[in-house]
This record gives structure tokens, sequence and C-alpha cells, in this order.
């Protein structure tokens, strides 16, 4: 009987959600009335966050004065991203099994966070990757190459969060037109600059910790309220996609990625970059510079771990919950496409109203991660060349602040431009492309960094070169760019793709590890060995680390 109730009410939801799908769902004014609430809370916390950013360690690491649990909580925040909530719950609506790989890559690769990076780099840096990467090597071209890094991957993951405000923004106040979606998204980037011009990391960590209750929170409702729909049986629910959507194929593996020989390894090379780019990411990394000690830093991920694993497991109740009360077709339709299923679910839950709750978490889950993203490529230049390379390391006082201010204005207009050519891509796509370009350009020089004595300075340039040069290039020539109806160049006429793959991370990332070998073991240059012993009991006991933060 309920599985009979679940499938009449999903077919039911269904049609209203298809009705809502082809304007806008929902009543606009309520949608910017509860978003623009959010907005008006959250600049009143940053405005009171933003008293005590003097110094560079104000600024940039928030002073040192969050726990780990706060900590946890805010990479959560930085960390579930638009790709997690619209992008994913539209992946595994419309790819089934295939779609949850994200969820699982994304939460897996948190291991590889916790075993091998938090800790040591919390000892071994001050405020940035770079920091750690040039801690024994030499300074001015390693520098110069991890702000390189850290700029690209920024930007490529900015342009995920900006297509997921263009497509959500474009569904809640039914613009289609893409003059009036560019205005959304240049709105978003205005209110992103405003955040961390105002509030710096600090400003930013408690915007990111508001954000990742709410988006938890408004999830597990959802979750909750979709199970009763099918009896509190997921079974029921699996059950009531495959009627709704006449699809068996949702429930297997290979929908998207099993169909050619071609699309398995590009499930492989999906894999990779997921797994092995949390650990290179920037503003990920850069979050444990906010806690006071080691130990912290180990608690704030396992915090994070918690969080995000219950956050992605109800993206996959949330996706089937699309599938069945939606319909793909219904999705793939809707304004924004794949990134409107959690939207169009919240809508056919709980009407006008739940829509409006949902999409402003939504939203407040872009504005935070633009924010963070943003903060970590602004201190990555002002800290990295301005400061260490162009000032070696003597700017004057309060310089290097007022120019990463000036540089999360540059970095905001670039990310607003960069979102309006990405408007429409999914955005857990577009970010597996950001993991694929950190996993090549950092983490090779990362471990190679804390674990292998004999790692030179040109092993660690031409890692970080190879790996972010080869990455792009094969996105350039990949069926993302062109070739195909869903590229980024939406014409099939205009087709350079010439590397079959839509993910680089198989041949990229390997490449920059083999890079980073070939050229140390060759290089007959030796670093300097007392800096080397330095870093190894720094990074594995915390002795020492004190002098790094004091500034």
């Amino acid at each position: 009987m309920s599985a009979l109730l679940g499938a009449a009410t999903g077919l039911d939801t269904a049609r209203v959600a298809a009705e809502a799908a082809s304007t806008s769902p929902g009543d606009p004014w309520l949608n910017i009335a509860i978003f623009g609430a959010f907005v008006a809370i959250t600049m009143v916390i940053v405005f009171r966050a933003s008293r005590n950013n003097k110094t560079a360690a104000d600024y940039y690491a928030a002073g040192r004065s969050f726990t780990g649990g706060q900590n946890g909580s805010a990479i959560a925040g930085d960390y579930l991203s638009a790709a997690s909530f619209l992008g994913i719950v539209g992946a595994i609506a419309i790819t089934g099994y295939d779609g949850f790989l994200y969820s699982i890559g994304f939460l897996v690769a948190w291991l590889v966070a916790l075993l091998l990076v938090a800790e040591l780099l919390r000892n071994t840096g001050r405020y940035t990757m770079a920091d750690v990467l040039s801690f024994r090597l030499k300074q001015r071209p390693v520098r110069i190459a991890a702000a390189i890094t850290t700029l690209v991957v920024c930007f490529f993951y900015l342009l995920a969060q900006m297509a997921g405000a263009g497509g959500l923004v474009s569904l809640l106040l039914g613009i289609t037109d893409t003059l009036g979606q560019s205005l959304v998204i240049t709105v978003v980037g205005g209110l992103m600059i405003l955040y961390v011009l105002i509030g710096g990391m600090k400003g930013t960590t408690w915007v990111q910790i508001i954000k990742a209750v709410l988006l938890i929170a408004g999830a597990g409702v959802m979750t909750v309220w979709v199970l009763a729909l099918n009896g509190f049986n997921f079974s029921t629910l699996l059950e009531n996609a495959v009627e709704v959507t006449g699809n068996p194929a949702i429930l297997d593996p290979g929908l998207k990625y099993g169909v050619s020989d071609i699309s398995k390894i590009d499930f492989v090379s999906l894999g990779l970059a997921l797994v092995l780019g949390t650990a290179a990411l920037p503003h990920v990394l850069m979050r444990f510079y906010t806690v006071p000690t080691a130990k912290e830093a180990r608690k704030s991920v396992v915090w994070a771990i918690w969080l995000i694993g219950i956050f992605y497991v109800f993206t996959l109740v949330l996706g089937y919950g699309a599938a069945a009360l939606v319909g793909p077709e219904t999705i793939a339709a809707a304004p924004g496409g794949a990134n409107s299923a959690a939207p169009l679910l919240a809508f056919a839950l709980g009407g006008p109203f739940l829509l409006g709750l949902i999409s402003a978490i939504a939203f407040a889950t872009i504005l935070a991660v633009v924010a963070g993203l943003t903060i970590t490529a602004a201190a990555s230049f002002a800290h990295d060349i301005y400061a260490s390379v162009i000032k070696k390391g003597k700017p004057a006082a309060g310089a290097e602040v007022k120019v990463a201010r000036r540089t999360v204005i540059v970095i905001g207009v670039v990310a607003i431009l960069g979102g309006i050519g990405a408007n429409g891509q999914n955005v857990a796509f577009l970010v597996a492309l950001a993991f694929a370009v950190a996993a090549s350009a950092n983490l090779p020089t990362i471990i190679y960094s804390l674990f292998w004595k004999r790692f030179t300075t040109k092993g660690a340039l031409w890692s970080m070169y190879g790996g972010l040069i080869s990455a792009i290039v094969l996105i350039i020539f990949s069926p993302v760019v062109s070739g195909s109806e869903t590229s980024m160049l939406k014409t099939a006429e205009i087709n350079f793709a010439i590397f079959p793959l839509s993910n680089p991370g198989i041949v990229s990332i390997p490449l920059a590890f083999l890079l980073g070998w070939i050229v140390t073991i060759l290089d007959k240059t030796k670093e300097d060995p007392k800096k080397q012993s330095e870093m190894e009991v720094r990074s594995l006991t915390g002795v020492g680390a004190e002098k790094a933060t004091q500034h």
C-alpha cells in the first residue's frame, strides 16, 4: 500500500512541478525576501567580526581564534558548495547511481586530507599553501608557481559557483534570457566582494558556519519529508523513482559512465580527480590555519567528515526523491537544467515557502563558498607574490592587507565574467574540473615536499607547471569546451575536441607526479639539509610551529 501511495504522490507532484518549471515556481518576491533576510543577517555578523581585522593574521587566518568544532563546521560550509547541493542532487535525479559517485568521491577524498595533509600543513605553514611548498625550497620561484596554481584552481571553482547562481535565480525568478541571468551573477559577485572586503577570514568563517548549519538542516528536513512520503522505506522510494522515470537503469551503474569504453575511462579519471583533489584545494587547505594548534586541526577534519558524510547521505535520498516526485524530463527542461532538481523537489514537497527557504540556503551556499575562494586567492597573491616576492618578506605595515583587498575586487570581476560564460553548465561537473587541476598542479608537490627529503626546487616547478598546463590544455581540447551541444561552446559545428575524456585527471595527475620525480632524480643540486630537518620535525611534532604564527 505504501508503494502505491508513494507512486501516486510522486506522479501528482511531478505534474505540479512540470507546470511550475515552465515559468517561475512559487512567489519570486517571497524568494527574494527570504534571501534578502539571510544577506542582511550575515552582513551584520560580518560587520561585527571585522572589528579586529588589523593584521595579516587577522585578515587571512581569523587570528587563529576558532576551535576545532567551529572550524570543522566552517570547512563543511566551505566544502559543501553549489556542486554538492544543486549539482549532485541533479546528477542523481538524472543519472541515478552514476550521479551518486560524485558524493562518494567528494567524501572519500577527506580521508586523504586527514591522513596526509591536515596536521602536517598546519604545523609547517602560516597563511597559504605556498608557505609549506617553499619552506625548504627556493622561495621566489616556488611561491610564484604556487600562487599561480592557487589562482587558477580558485577560478575554476568560482566558475562552478557562479554558474550555480545563474541557474538557481533563473529558476526562482523566471529569468530565462541571458542578459537577466548575467545581471544576477553580477549581483552575487558584488555581494561576495562586499563580504570579503569587510569581514576577511573571520567574517567569512562565520558565514560558512551559519550556512553549513542551514544547509544540513534544510537537506535533513527534505530528506525526512521524502522518506515519509514513501513510508520511511528507501526501497519504496527507489521503486517509485523507477516507475516515474520508466527507467530501471537509474538504479544500476553505467547509465552515464558505462555506455562506452571512453566513458569508463572517464569515470576512472573523474574518481582520481575527486579523491585526490580535496587534499590540494587551496581554499580548504587555508582553513587549517584558522585554528590555534595541530590538535584542533585534526579535530576540524573529524568534524568536517561527520558533517559532510551526513549531508552526502541526504543527497542520495534527495536525488532519487527528485526523480520520483519531479521527474528527470521536467528537471532537464527547467531553467538551470540539472541544477534545478533540489529547488523543484522543495516546491513539490512544500510549495512556495519551502522553495524560497531552500533556495535561500542554496544562495547562502554559493555566497559562502565564493567568499572563501576569493579570500584564498587574494591571500595567495598578496602574501606570496606581493609580500614575499616583490617586497622580499618586508612589506610596510598594513600594506599586505590593502593589496589583498584590492585583489579581492579584481578576482570578483574576473569571477563574474567567467560565471557569465559558464552559465548553464552542471556545477558538479565544473567543480570536478577544479579538483582535477588542483590534484594535478598541487598535490604531487605537497606530498613530495612533506615526505621526500631528496625533492628539489626544479622538481617542484616542473611538477606544478607541468600538472597545471597539462590539465588546462586537456580541458581546452576536450568535449567540455567544444564538440557537442552540452559543451561550453554550445554548437556541435565548432569542434576541436582532440582529447576524448571530459576530465583530464587520469593523464595530468600521474604526469605531474612523474615530472616531479624525474626532474628531481636528474637534478644535481641539493636543498638545504637543515631546512629539511626543521620541516620534518615541525610537521610531525608541531615544535616551532608557533614561530610561524607570530605575525
